[in-house]
């Protein structure tokens, strides 16, 4: 099981109070976790990733052991200990203003 961390307003969304897990078969990306999520959240379809284009929405970023991940590949495997189940994979609301 993957371990996801959501931000206080997907929570509310998915009416879930603290993490949640997701199974995911084959290669864990972000990919996988995120369809692995609307697939389990289907509320959540389109808020973490446009419907059409299924890029990343621009103020959501993703985190993984310490690390940036938001401008990787969504293909590109995740860490170990996120697929382990040892981290979670974060899904964070950015922030901007100046």
């Amino acid at each position: 099981m993957i371990r996801v961390w959501l931000p206080a307003h997907l929570r509310t969304l998915a009416r879930v109070t603290s993490e949640i897990q997701v199974e995911v078969k084959g290669l864990v990306t972000q990919r996988s976790v995120i369809d692995a999520i609307e697939a389990q959240y289907p509320m959540l379809q389109g808020t973490i990733r446009d419907h059409v284009t299924q890029q990343r929405r621009p103020f959501v970023r993703f985190f993984a052991c310490e690390q940036d991940l938001s401008h990787e590949s969504p293909d590109a495997p995740l860490p170990e200990a996120v697929a382990s189940g040892a981290e979670p994979f974060l899904i964070i609301g950015a922030i901007a203003g100046g």
